[in-house]
């Protein structure tokens, strides 16, 4: 078992060093220039990062973060951004992204041909693999930074699936955050392929790196896992206040409304609104997808507010009563069927005494 962890460790930052490898290559390619080969030099943190969890945590992630995803955005999120910013350049054919890919039977008959004589099966595989390579650099420079959009974010959903997991992490949080990674790289691919692609937005270089921020600040939710797990809190009784309770008891669902309206959902709502607000740009799918963000803005509000009412109504309904509140380290819910519960509930819950017994000393338990 121990040797699969160490195996799923080791391909998973493999793949993440191949895909970043052909990101830094594409760029050296558009730009035609060998010193954007240093970005390679980025993967040395994801190769130190390797050895330091090898060595201390024998290959398992670690609670509420992972380095080996966000070392992977540090490596491959460069080479992407100057991949958008010199977009455009190369000729895609008479439609639309198409792909202009013709690797003929004859390219492949001369490259064994001419292996024929020279050094065999070797030569020929090299040859072949060169007219491969060769073809690859015909496809137009939109299409190429399309791909490498779409199998960063699939290899984002991917490589955390691969990744051990930790102790503090159970299957059943992984399989919930999996779901909600797939949901979000399909919103963070289309933010971003539907923003850059208009023609308006591509004449203005400062609105290009305005969406790129944003694309960037987006994807800084992938690394943490705070979606799916509670925060654990200590049992000192003179620390604990309500609002501390209340992010002890609903801290994944608040964390996830925290991540809709300030790193995805709000920042894309904001942009969007400037397109069309201030530069004038309208189109169907930018209408449809602000309307969408709207929405979603809303009931993430919509949620939180019924989140604090809830947890307010009950603090208030115990306080009157003089009885002890919620358990500020997991949903009420699930202590609720806990086994020893009733047992267990007088000493778990903190006591909020009533308001005209708020002066009386309290007494520790």
């Amino acid at each position: 078992m121990e040797l699969m962890v160490l195996l799923n460790a080791l391909v998973t930052r493999l793949l993440f060093v191949l895909h970043s490898l052909i990101g830094v290559w594409r760029v050296t390619a558009v730009k035609k220039e060998p010193k954007y080969w240093l970005l390679a030099l980025l993967n040395l943190l994801l190769c130190l990062e390797t050895g330091l969890t090898l060595k201390f945590k024998q290959g398992r992630g670690y609670k509420w973060f992972s380095p080996a995803i966000f070392l992977y955005l540090i490596c491959i999120v460069p080479s992407l951004w100057l991949l958008e910013i010199h977009h455009g350049t190369q000729y895609c054919g008479n439609e639309p992204g198409a792909v202009q890919v013709n690797v003929s039977n004859q390219d492949f008959n001369q490259s064994r041909d001419s292996s024929h004589g020279s050094e065999g099966t070797d030569h020929h595989i090299i040859q072949t693999a060169k007219v491969f390579v060769n073809q690859l650099s015909t496809i137009c420079e939109t299409v190429w930074t399309l791909a490498l959009h779409q199998t960063f974010l699939l290899l984002l959903v991917v490589g955390r699936w691969l990744l051990p997991i930790g102790v503090e992490i159970t299957r059943d949080q992984l399989s919930q955050l999996l779901l909600m990674f797939v949901g979000t790289a399909a919103d963070i691919l289309e933010f971003a392929s539907e923003t850059l692609d208009i023609e308006d937005v591509r004449k203005n270089y400062a609105l290009i790196n305005a969406i790129l921020a944003v694309w960037t600040w987006s994807m800084l939710q992938f690394p943490l896992d705070l979606a799916v797990q509670h925060i654990g809190c200590k049992s000192s009784a003179p620390a604990r206040r309500i609002p501390s309770l209340l992010l002890c008891r609903y801290s994944a669902e608040l964390w996830n409304i925290g991540v809709s309206l300030f790193i995805q959902d709000g920042p894309f709502f904001i942009v969007r609104s400037i397109l069309m607000g201030h530069f004038r740009i309208f189109n169907q799918m930018l209408v449809f997808f602000t309307a969408k963000n709207i929405l979603v803005v809303t009931l993430q509000l919509y949620r939180l507010a019924v989140i604090t009412l809830d947890f307010r109504a009950t603090v208030l309904q115990k306080s009157r009563k003089g009885e002890v509140c919620c358990c500020p380290c997991e949903p009420y819910e699930a202590r609720a069927h806990a086994p020893g519960h009733q047992e267990n509930e007088m000493k778990e819950f903190v006591a909020f005494p009533p308001k005209e017994e708020s002066q009386a000393p309290s007494e520790d338990h």
